[in-house]
Order: structure tokens, then sequence, then C-alpha cells
């Protein structure tokens, strides 16, 4: 006869379960971004392959596979290359072809005449050389990670498609709330998904473009080279494509090109911020709303645990978060409410 009773052997298996599940986290950390990215593209591509399946009549695996296909082409391929072409520009850039000094000392000159910081150029180049290096550490490391990578990825994204039902009944089976709380969550997720992925990428290729646009009129050396810098940037809701046109506009003010310059800043403040937030605005109503504080705190939080793919999945991943956390409030005043039905009112 078993020494333990049913509800020991079950708490024994329960704590199994925890460590055991522990242990897969903590070795799996390496492909995390692999299983988030996967969840990504399930979320943006589901309605296509629905209408691929359901309308067109395409075989799931075929669907999938023109997802994969699609996918690489639009996103992760031209991803990669500029990411790479913004590394080699950096590495390639020497005080010949760009006259980092002499810029340097003409800001640090007009930063100390007008707002006392005579270091302000020097100390900047440091802070974002630092940002720099962190924002790209992915694409340093070598090839076979990225490689890695990237297969894991679309192998969990061909099954998540080819077995779609399987695996989404499989996740209202075992998620921890009711039903309705875990659709809720489903659709709370891809909006989340939509607003930080779709939405942010948006605003990041047009603040972008304009950022080019400007700087080329402006005569600035490199104004797509700028341009590609302030997409990446874009993705800081406080920070923002327009702060380039800062130090541009004071290069240009100390090299005697004053109206050059006084125009460039206002069309960087005025134009380029407010078609943010006009862009903001459209996103938020039609797609999904992610507070800039979101932003910027999941951005910290991404940078240092998957590189320049932070800026998209950092925002993402808390944005998760924050859902499961009210989901579990939702459930919990649940409880309270059906435990003070039954149990009753106190009689004194």
């Amino acid at each position: 006869m078993s020494i333990f009773n049913y509800k020991q052997r079950n708490n024994i298996i329960l704590v199994s379960i925890i460590v055991l599940g522990c242990f897969l986290l903590y070795a799996l950390s390496e492909l995390f971004s692999s299983i988030l990215g996967a969840i990504v593209l399930f979320t943006i591509f589901r309605p296509f392959f629905l209408w691929m399946v359901e309308r067109r009549k395409f075989n799931r695996a075929l669907a999938a596979t023109i997802i994969i296909v699609l996918s690489l082409v639009v996103i992760v391929i031209p991803f990669l290359s500029i990411s790479i072409m913004v590394i080699g520009k950096i590495a390639s850039i020497n005080r010949d072809t760009i006259p980092i000094d002499k810029w340097t000392q003409k800001i640090d000159a007009f930063t100390a005449a007008n707002i006392g910081q005579p270091n302000f150029a020097e100390n900047t180049l440091q802070k974002l050389g630092a940002y720099a290096a962190d924002l790209f550490p992915s694409l340093l490391s070598s090839a076979a990670n990225i490689v890695l990578t990237l297969l894991v990825m679309y192998f969990l994204l061909y099954f998540m498609f080819v077995q779609m039902r399987e695996f989404e009944i499989g996740l209202l089976k075992y998620a921890p709330f009711r039903e309705q709380h875990a659709l809720k969550f489903a659709t709370e997720l891809r909006n989340s998904t939509y607003s930080n992925v779709l939405g942010q990428g948006i605003i990041a290729l047009v603040q972008g473009a304009l950022l080019a646009n400007g700087f080329w009129l402006a005569k600035i050396p490199d104004p797509i080279f700028w341009g590609i810098i302030g997409a990446f940037i874009s993705f800081l809701p406080v920070v923002g494509a327009p702060t380039l046109c800062i130090p541009a506009s004071i290069i240009l003010y100390a090299n005697g090109d004053k109206w050059q310059g006084v125009a460039l800043l206002l069309y960087g403040i005025l134009f380029i911020g407010n078609v943010d937030n006009v862009l903001r605005l459209i996103i938020n109503r039609r797609i999904g709303n992610t507070h800039p504080i979101i932003t910027v705190i999941g951005v910290f939080i991404g940078l240092p645990l998957f590189g320049i793919l932070g800026l998209v999945f950092g925002p993402v991943l808390l944005s998760y978060f924050l859902l499961l956390l009210e989901i579990y409030e939702t459930n919990r005043l649940a409880a309270d409410r059906l435990e003070r039905i039954r149990t009753g009112p106190d009689i004194p």
C-alpha cells in the first residue's frame, strides 16, 4: 500500500512539473527569440493563412510554405540586409570621409556658448557608441546563430499553421483561465502584436523616409543611411527620428548655413514629429493602443535580451505580461464574487 495519498501524489507531480519546466525554460533560453518570433509571425499572418485555406482552398502545408517564403522576402531578408548595411557603414566611417572631429568641435562650441555644455557632442557620441553596441549584438555574433534562430523559428511556425486547430485547442485546454477570458486574451494579444509590430513598423518607415528626404534637401551626406538610422530610432517614441535633426541643424548653423539649419530643425520638430503623432493616433484607433511608456520600457527590456530585435520583441513581451496580469485580476475578482455568493451574507 502506498504511503502517499492521492493529494500528496498530485502535489509531488506538480512540484516535479514546475522543476522540470524551469529546467526546460533555462535550456531553451537561447532559442527564446525563435519562439517569440514564431508567435509574432503566427499572429500577423494568421488571417492570411485562413483566407488561403478557407477561401482559396489551399493545402495547409502549401499555405504555410507561402507564408514562410513571404515573411522571408518581405520582413526577414530586408531587415537583416539593412542591419548588416548599417553595421558596415558604421564600421567604415573614418575621419577623412566624415569630419567627425570638426563637427564635434563646432557642436561643442555652439552648446558651450548657448546652453553651457562644452562637451555635449563628445559625451553624446560616447553614449551613442555604447547604445549602438547594444543595438546590434545579435548581428555581430556568428552567422550560425542567426541561421539556427531562423530555422527553429520557421520550424515552429510551419507546424503552428499546419496543425493550427490542434495548436489553438491545446492552448485553450491548458490555459490557466476560463475560455471566455482566454479568447479575450487572444484578441488583446493580436491587437498588441499588430500595434507594436505593424504599427511601429509603418511609423518607422514613414519617419525614416521623411528624415532622409530632409537630409537630402539640406545636402547632408548619406541621407539614406541617416534615414535608416532614423527608422530604427523611431521605435523609441520619446526619442524618435526628429531628434536627429537637432545635431544636423547645429552643424549646418555652425557651418554658416543658418537658414538651412533653422529650416531643417523646424522640419524635423514640426513636420516629422506631427506626422508621428497623427500616425500613432490612426494606428491606435484602427489596430490597437500601446502606451508610449510600455514601448520605452519594453525597448530597454528587449535590447539586452534580443539585440536589435528587442526594439520589437521588448514592447510585445511587456504587453503580453500586462495582458496576463489583467486576466489574472479578472479571474481573482470573479472568484471573490463566487465565494461571496456561495457563503452568503454574514449573520451576526
